[in-house]
């Protein structure tokens, strides 16, 4: 049996989408992510760490953009009330009111980006 090769060094979710520089816009603009990789018509943005989100212009990418969206990005943040208001200043759509969820100890929010992807944005509930 072989070896097992060296881990990751990093990971990237991608995504298909219709209209990339409006994505673009979005991850740039709401969610303020930085531009990792640019390779044309694939731009990969860091999130935290070693993870990075793909957004890939269906028109040349392996997937086509598909409805519905069973894909949800999740973004945990140390204040998830501030992020709650900055996001509702840039007109989301889908947007919900923060929530304790007790039972997976977070208080989170959902949104949608521009081409219905979810976005989770989550704080770690203080514990008790």
């Amino acid at each position: 049996m072989a070896a097992r090769p060296a881990p990751p060094e990093l990971a990237i979710t991608f995504l298909y989408f219709r209209d990339l520089p409006r994505a673009m816009r979005f991850y740039e603009e709401v969610l303020g992510l930085a531009l990792a990789i640019d390779q044309g018509w694939s731009k990969i943005y860091r999130i935290a760490g070693g993870a990075h989100v793909g957004l890939v212009d269906e028109t040349r990418g392996m997937h086509r953009a598909a409805d519905p969206k069973p894909v949800q990005i999740c973004l945990r943040v140390p204040d998830v009330d501030a992020w709650h208001a900055f996001v509702a200043s840039h007109d989301v759509a889908a947007l919900t009111s923060p929530r304790d969820v007790p039972s997976l100890g977070i208080r989170a929010f959902v949104f949608e980006d521009p081409e219905g992807y979810q976005i989770e944005v989550q704080s770690v509930l203080p514990s008790p």
